[in-house]
């Protein structure tokens, strides 16, 4: 098992700093940084998604400010538990308005469903997401219904706001 090299400290005056390691060149460089740490995260996540999307390997490391000082929090995220197989679409047998297949419908709306989870866990400060965490959002898009999502979404911003 590799071990998580450690993150030098940015430098300046402490503020939200993203910190991402690139096993390829061996070096830590600056993703994001700003005054407000949930934009840090924001980008921090699209970041994360983005590369590991590509098949890249991500360590982050996340630097804020406590109590006047430089602090390292954590920036992992606990593995989510495995997903069961996604149930089958909908009979694509009828139509939307604008004529679109019942399944391509299903299809976006089930994307759109998989953004506002991605947003809420964005939110409750869950962004460095393993493929194990994706496939179950993408379970949950798919199996529940958009109030269902909504509500879930709330309550990981919530939480992300309690911080």
């Amino acid at each position: 098992m590799e071990s998580r090299p450690d993150s030098p400290r940015p430098q300046g005056a402490p503020r939200w700093v993203a910190m991402i390691h690139r096993p390829a060149e061996g070096s830590w460089r600056t993703a994001a940084e700003s005054p407000h740490r949930s934009a840090v995260l924001y980008a921090l996540g699209e970041m994360t998604r983005t590369l590991r999307a590509r098949g890249d390997e991500v360590t982050v490391a996340l630097w804020g400010p406590k109590d006047g000082a430089w602090h390292l929090y954590d920036a992992s995220l606990k593995q989510a538990t495995e997903a069961g197989p996604a149930p089958e679409a909908s009979p694509a047998s009828l139509t939307s308005p604008g004529g679109a297949s019942a399944s391509t419908r299903a299809e976006r709306m089930t994307g759109r469903r998989h953004q506002v989870l991605m947003a809420g866990l964005g939110k409750a400060g869950l962004y460095d997401l393993s493929p194990e965490d994706d496939t179950t959002v993408k379970a949950l898009a798919e199996r529940l219904d958009e109030a269902a999502v909504r509500r879930v979404a709330h309550w990981l911003a919530t939480a992300g706001g309690a911080r």
